[in-house]
């Protein structure tokens, strides 16, 4: 641990995360809509929105909210029966401040040690995405300077802790510069947690973020299920610069990212002294559509066909630098790409390329080397798209080229690839100027009832886990329902159903991932069934092979677990009734070999006779 302290510790690593967990509250942050998606139907209507940036409180525009602007992209936001007001679509004021989510971020910052503020005063955060229709988010600065250990003894320093709005989800739909977004989970209440940058290590980043999310679940303040906890993590190295990538869903990787984005500075900065020795230049875009009038490169061909442009580039001192690899199948190149994406552009070819796979010819590329005063040591970047989207693909990549001579940019990054924990560039990083007061909610202040109501929530990881390991009798079954999203849900049918806890665990960990995996949205089950299922187990009123049926049951409908016992006739067959079973059977067939009529029983009866049962009802008969 140590040697890998130093490591990072050489090259001047600097890490911090954001946590962001959707808090398990019945209504939104700022209107009495329902907070639980599973439910929501089909869109009823849909509103379209253009978004502009705004100056914030210092009055300057945020670098960010600029980039987004300009992109100039209409939005389209589908509303839903349940989930969605017109707060959601910015047509009304929000609503009084969900008095519960407040109490749960209380609570968070209490577990994390964290100094209360005396007054919530909550602010707008420019967003000029599409992620929210009113172009800001709420958010409100709850706690200050706490900290976290994990069970390897990493600490971290934790510098604040907000509650604010969940964003819109982007939907399948897309078209051009147009985005379709899904309003029903806006406005569900999270808290984001930050830490400060001094995180030692990609891995002791992993066994943080971990440690903020199990104490969450512990506590009982988390939504469960895919998407409600992401981690953002901000990265650079020396000589590089802050990176924030955005979005990681999964902790499983969250060390690669950070390892990976490392090597990615790491290799920028080896560019750009490559380039500083070289002299490397870049050139202004230039018209060079006439020289392709007749080429048989699709990229190019496609475009000038429909009236659009080739634009062309001379990177001078570029030579073999554009093709260098800063990621696993990601190059220098790579990055300009994603640039021009970003205008809307996606032709973009490089002569660190193989231009013969292109099908360019000879004379094409001495014509374009003529054009541009292309040299040995030189390269260059053709663009190709709409006389307008070229033009701004090729100022933004023109932009990035530059800054290679520079080093880093200071950007927020999305993930490009999941397999290879690989990053994109989204847009350049967010800086303070984006926060300005909301002017339609009032100053809060936290009062002793408030404090009251936050102490009810039991935050103390110790105690949790050696209440697992006692009820569980294993470790390893303690520590997994500790990481599970599933784990309130584990204490409520432990709690209320008499149930056996290590059934219950293994349930909800090995058979609901099963069950998952065959398409089963087992998720969609209410905890209060669960609780009705177990306690019609733990009754003897059914067996543990019916409980499979019933699961597959209770996802499909919402039905009362004594409905669907009698529909599904999976009621135990016990006592006298499986006496009578047995000498029926016995009787109809001549068995009389106790194995034999076992194996007929249960191949007739599997989900209503229990096997234990059986054996002894066979060796008393």
């Amino acid at each position: 641990m140590q040697d890998e302290n130093n490591k990072y510790s050489s090259i001047g690593f600097l890490c911090g995360i954001e946590i962001h967990q959707r808090l398990a509250t019945r209504e939104k942050l700022f209107c009495s809509c329902s907070a639980d998606t599973s439910r929501t139907g089909k869109a009823v209507a849909s509103v379209m929105r253009h978004q502009r940036a705004v100056a914030g409180e210092l009055g300057k525009v945020d670098a960010a909210a600029e980039f987004e602007e300009l992109k100039d992209r209409e939005f389209v936001y589908n509303v839903y029966d349940e989930n969605t007001c017109l707060v959601e679509v910015d047509e009304e004021p929000p609503h009084q401040l969900n008095v519960e989510a407040l109490v749960m971020a209380v609570a968070a910052a209490r577990a994390l040690g964290m100094e209360l503020v005396d007054e919530l005063q909550p602010m707008r955060k420019s967003v000029v995405d599409g992620s929210d229709p009113s172009a800001f988010q709420r958010t409100i600065l709850v706690g200050m300077e706490g900290h976290i250990e994990t069970p390897s003894g990493v600490r971290a320093r934790l510098e604040k802790l907000f509650v604010e709005e969940e964003s819109s989800g982007i939907s399948s739909k897309q078209s051009g510069r147009s985005i379709t977004y899904d309003i029903d989970r806006l406005g569900i209440p999270l808290i984001e947690i930050d830490t400060d940058p001094n995180i030692p290590t990609p891995l002791a980043a992993k066994e943080i973020a971990l440690a903020i999310g199990t104490m969450l679940r512990v506590a009982g303040l988390a939504q469960r299920g895919l998407g409600t906890i992401r981690q953002d993590v901000n990265v650079s190295i020396r000589d590089g610069a802050r990176v924030e990538i955005k979005g990681l869903q999964e902790l499983d990787n969250l060390d690669k990212f950070v390892e990976n984005e490392v090597r990615r500075q790491s290799a920028l900065v080896a560019i750009k002294k490559r380039l500083s020795d070289a002299g490397a230049k870049v050139g202004s875009p230039i018209d060079v559509t006439y020289l392709f009038s007749g080429t048989a490169v699709r990229v190019l061909r496609g475009q000038i066909d429909n009236g659009g442009t080739v634009l062309g580039m001379k990177l001078g001192g570029f030579a073999g630098a554009v093709g260098t690899e800063v990621n696993p199948d990601r190059r220098l190149g790579t990055e300009f790409s994603d640039y021009a994406k970003a205008a809307g552009v996606h032709g973009i070819i490089h002569s660190d390329e193989d231009m013969g796979s292109y099908g360019f010819t000879s004379a094409e590329l001495d014509g374009l080397s003529k054009l541009l005063g292309i040299g040995s040591g030189d390269a260059f970047v053709l663009i190709a798209g709409k006389s307008g989207e070229a033009a701004g693909a090729a100022a933004l990549v023109k932009m990035r080229a530059e800054y290679c001579l520079v080093g880093v940019p200071k950007e927020t990054r999305g993930v490009a690839s999941a397999e290879r924990c690989t990053t994109r560039f989204l847009r350049p990083l967010p800086t303070g100027w984006r926060m300005y007061p909301e002017t339609d909610v009032r100053p809060i202040e936290i009062s002793d009832e408030l404090l009251k109501r936050a102490s009810m929530f039991a935050t103390d990881v110790g105690s949790e886990r050696a209440r697992l390991v006692e009820q569980l009798k294993s470790d390893d079954l303690a520590g997994k329902m500790m990481m599970s999203p599933r784990l309130a849900v584990y204490r409520l049918v432990v709690g209320s159903s008499g149930a056996d806890p290590v059934l219950v665990a293994n349930t909800l960990l090995q058979k609901f991932t099963e069950l998952k995996r065959n398409g089963i949205d087992v998720d969609s089950i209410r905890p209060e069934r669960l609780v009705e299922l177990f306690a019609a187990y733990s009754k003897g009123r059914i067996t543990k092979q019916a409980i499979d049926e019933l699961l597959k049951r209770l996802a499909k409908s919402d039905t009362a677990i004594d409905e669907a016992i009698r529909e599904l006739s999976i009621e135990r067959i016990s006592g006298a009734k499986l006496k009578a079973l047995i000498k029926s059977i016995a009787g109809a067939s001549g068995l009389g070999n106790p194995d034999v009529l076992k194996k007929k029983i249960m191949a007739q009866h599997r989900l209503t006779v229990d096997g234990s049962e059986l054996n002894q009802a066979l060796g008393s008969g």
